[in-house]
């Protein structure tokens, strides 16, 4: 195979994002179409990517026999239904996360993957393909740290976002679902190990919008894993200062802590108003870098014939974790798994 030749649906924020990067960084792919309900921004991202294929209803770009794999970034009560009907169509398939909303989508999606072997499916869980996460991920499983007592994890959106994620909130699926899928595999990927049980609290703080949906503007979850490892979450929609993800990992030998102080940035700035650091104000700026090196892999997997590191059987576990979190949340009682 020449080059993979990539259909995109969803021109979102982080939909425009991967289909930049798969007309311009991903080495041996072709951007050859992209899908999305507004016509308008399709024609414009379509003629600004130089690309002659554009759809407004997704069965029909899978239909298209010159394309060879599709990205679905879509809403994510979507991404299920997409995949299989993808899979179905011969293609290989890039879904972001969530797998799903509900296990039993998830469920459908992964009986759809495994009755298509021969096909390369990939879940976007970003942050393994970071170089700090890869760097830290290494050191735990060369036993630098001893063994994993605590994970911990922030995963904060900035404040003045908070207008797009009220918007979100009917089909997010709630924080849990929506932020904590990241930390979540994170702690399976980092500890080795399977949640045993969880306790979850927060509410609606400053943004009482979100209690229609059984969710809250500020998180946290509190598990005890299979192997003793302790694991703490917090996801918050409300930081003041920018975008905010920070991860340590406490062994019985060491501690690794990765962008404990969140900046964009090494430089300093010095004005009127003191010293201070800046933040990224978004994923995209925090994770640029993590996104191209996942999509060059799921590329490089297409060509060469073999699997991803990230299966739908991660995606489906770390669906069923997140809405036991959910319902601890909700029903303020410790859960078992």
């Amino acid at each position: 195979m020449n080059k993979v030749r990539i259909g995109s649906v969803g021109l979102g924020r982080l939909g425009l994002r991967h289909a930049e990067n798969i007309a311009n960084k991903i080495q041996n792919a072709e951007l050859a179409a992209l899908c999305d309900i507004n016509e308008a921004a399709l024609r414009e991202q379509s003629a600004r990517l130089g690309v002659k294929n554009y759809y407004t209803d997704f069965n029909a770009m899978i239909a298209n026999k010159d394309i060879d794999a599709v990205f679905i970034v879509s809403p994510s009560a979507l991404h299920t239904g997409q995949i299989a009907a993808a899979l179905d169509a011969g293609k290989h398939v890039f879904s972001e996360k969530p797998l799903g909303t509900t296990i039993e989508e998830c469920k459908n999606a992964e009986k759809a993957v495994m009755a298509h072997k021969d096909k390369v499916f990939m879940l976007g869980f970003m942050r393994r393909f970071d170089e700090s996460y890869r760097y830290a991920y290494k050191k735990v499983m060369a036993g630098e740290i001893g063994k994993p007592v605590l994970f911990r994890a922030y995963s904060q959106d900035p404040e003045k976002f908070i207008e797009g994620a009220i918007a979100f909130a009917p089909h997010s699926g709630g924080e849990f679902i929506d932020m904590c899928v990241h930390d979540i595999d994170l702690a399976r990927w980092f500890t080795g190990s399977e949640p045993q049980s969880v306790y979850a609290i927060g509410g609606c703080y400053a943004h009482p919008e979100f209690g229609k949906y059984a969710d809250g503007d500020n998180v946290c979850a509190l598990m005890k894993f299979k192997n003793n490892c302790m694991v703490f979450l917090f996801a918050g929609r409300t930081a003041p200062h920018g975008y905010n993800v920070e991860t340590e990992i406490i062994g019985t030998k060491g501690i690794l802590r990765i962008a404990s102080v969140p900046q964009k940035n090494l430089v300093e700035v010095l004005d009127s108003g003191g010293v201070r650091r800046e933040c990224h104000e978004n994923f995209l700026e925090r994770f640029e870098n993590a996104y191209v090196l996942e999509a060059q892999q799921f590329v490089d997997c297409i060509r060469e014939g073999r699997k991803s590191e990230v299966t739908v059987q991660d995606g489906v576990r770390v669906l069923e974790i997140a809405g036991k979190c959910k319902q601890a949340f909700e029903t303020g009682e410790l859960l078992k798994f």
